[in-house]
């Protein structure tokens, strides 16, 4: 299967380093999904649900701290929305204030994890990440209830 046929993952995130080591990870563990970038929050809710929004990612992978609309605020919109109401959704970020870790758990978030400092645990890290959530982790699909 190639990269087209494969679905797609949703990285908001304005910082063009951390974009390019995302994607650098991925390619290191040989993750074949197409990444799309949104460079802020308003930009992301664009592609999940303006009018050209199309299939839904398998992933999104959401930093907290973006211009526009906060990361905190996409995911609220995420949660709301019957159609991506169960999308997997990681915050990526640097932040570790709990009550931002709070608030993003209460939001829904499936998980909360902080950016490492040094690019080679970053590239480790978001390689693990990508690995759990496209080759362990089983999605729900509402439609499929039985």
């Amino acid at each position: 299967m190639n990269a087209k046929q494969q679905p797609s993952i949703l990285l908001v995130e304005d910082n063009p380093d951390d974009v390019d080591l995302t994607r650098r990870a991925f390619a290191k563990t040989g993750i074949l999904n197409p990444v799309e970038v949104a460079r802020d929050g308003a930009e992301a809710l664009e592609r999940l649900f303006g009018p050209s929004a199309g299939d839904l990612p398998i992933l999104v992978i959401l930093d907290l701290h973006l211009p526009k609309v906060a990361g905190l605020d996409v995911l609220r919109r995420i949660r709301a929305e019957e159609r991506t109401r169960f999308l997997p959704t990681v915050i990526l970020t640097t932040s570790t204030e709990q009550r931002e870790v709070i608030e993003g758990y209460r939001l829904g978030a499936n998980a909360y994890a902080k950016k490492p400092v040094s690019i080679d645990e970053f590239i480790e890290s978001v390689a693990r990440l990508g690995l759990f959530w496209l080759l362990v982790n089983v999605p729900a699909k509402p439609g499929e209830a039985g």
